[in-house]
């Protein structure tokens, strides 16, 4: 297929040629040609991606058949994941996903003819072939197009837990329980690992309960920030990484870390939006402190006011629950309490002046304003 494009210089002297007949008019002309030339990219751009996920359901389907006519076994190869790895050039355990995939395919007709007309792509496919079968297919694929890939899990988590029983759970959790590791080409430990929520939620926060403990010995976690702390800490999964070293070797052995639970009419999950089942909370509960936070008949949480520097626990939910992420970039992790306007100005600590900061934006935020009182001051 043959594309035109315009080269620089052809725009260029186009440009010029236009300003010269037009004058002025010849601004409007350039704009048009960059909004005309991205304009080509982007749909370029989509329909590169619908040819690949095209081209995927095709090469999946072919290893299927590849699969099942044995005829890898005549190279000497012990599967035929070694064979694909071999001859694509790729992980054996990439081959494997493919492989694992087509098969679920087979069995799911309404799947694969949505994967081969463009309806789901492979991101959404690789998901949905993890949970699919005759019955089901079809209220899965209807989940999946109505959600984009990056929210997909969540959804089919929901979904899940709706349809499975306790013990259904624990046993398909159980069997896809895993922990691994491998070495990387420069010479560094990789690893992952598989969970089940409630175990996952534990790990995760204790992990972060260690990161904050970390940022309280180093710099005051609330309006004392200062201009040359925002940048001093490392990228947070090295925060993630150091954590996850101090716990397993013992520096963290005297951490307390709280696993959150959210029991709302729509379901139960983690503080990050975990999906959890209800029978898993119902157990976790036999031992668990519960705390209970009462919203107001617009569903906003009821607000709770004291005259002391740091907000206490139930302030703290409050917060969270009406906030959720950070205010200003929608960040989940390592979420601080920021007053706004600061203490030093009010004296109180009021739920109206929390806000649900990550440690990033707390900092970023207070060393403005520091620098703007610097300048203020200079003046």
């Amino acid at each position: 297929m043959r594309r035109e494009r315009l080269s620089a210089g052809a725009i260029g002297d186009s440009i010029g040629a236009e300003a010269h007949r037009r004058g002025a008019g010849g601004v409007v002309v350039m704009v048009t040609g960059v909004v005309s030339t991205r304009s080509t990219l982007r749909s370029e751009i989509v329909d590169a991606a619908r040819r690949m996920s095209s081209d995927m359901c095709v090469f999946i389907s072919l290893l299927v058949e590849f699969d099942r006519s044995g005829e890898w076994a005549l190279d000497g190869e012990p599967s035929c994941a070694h064979w694909v790895a071999d001859r694509a050039d790729t992980e054996v355990s990439t081959a494997r996903e493919w492989l694992r995939i087509g098969h679920a395919l087979a069995g799911v007709e309404e799947v694969a003819q949505r994967f081969a007309d463009g309806r789901l792509s492979y991101s959404k496919v690789r998901a949905v072939t993890r949970l699919a079968d005759a019955e089901n297919q079809h209220e899965l694929c209807e989940i999946a197009e109505r959600f984009p890939a990056g929210h997909l899990p969540v959804a089919l988590a929901q979904w899940l837990n709706r349809h499975e029983t306790p013990d259904e759970r624990d046993t398909r959790q159980r069997a896809l329980t895993k922990l691994g590791w491998h070495l990387e080409s420069d010479g560094m430990i990789a690893g992952w690992f598989r969970l089940p929520p409630e175990s996952g939620g534990a790990l995760t926060s204790a992990i972060e309960a260690q990161i904050m403990r970390a940022h309280r010995g180093n710099d005051a976690p609330a309006d004392a920030s200062k201009p040359h702390t925002v940048s001093k800490w490392p990228s947070l999964p090295q925060q993630r990484a150091d954590a996850l070293l101090t716990i397993v070797t013992g520096g963290g052995a005297n951490l307390d870390a709280e696993l959150i639970l959210h029991v709302r009419g729509d379901g139960c999950s983690l503080d990050d939006g975990t999906p959890i089942a209800d029978s898993v909370v119902e157990r976790l509960a036999l031992e668990a402190f519960i705390r209970v936070l009462i919203h107001d008949a617009e569903g906003r949480p009821i607000n709770a006011s004291y005259r002391q520097r740091h907000p206490d626990t139930r302030q703290k939910r409050v917060v969270k629950e009406r906030d959720r992420v950070c205010v200003d970039c929608g960040s989940t992790v390592l979420l601080q309490y920021d007053h706004e306007p600061s203490f030093e100005e009010t004296k109180h600590t009021v739920v109206e002046e929390l806000k649900l900061r990550c440690w990033r934006c707390h900092k970023a935020r207070h060393a403005k304003l520091a620098a703007q009182a610097k300048l203020a001051a200079s003046e």
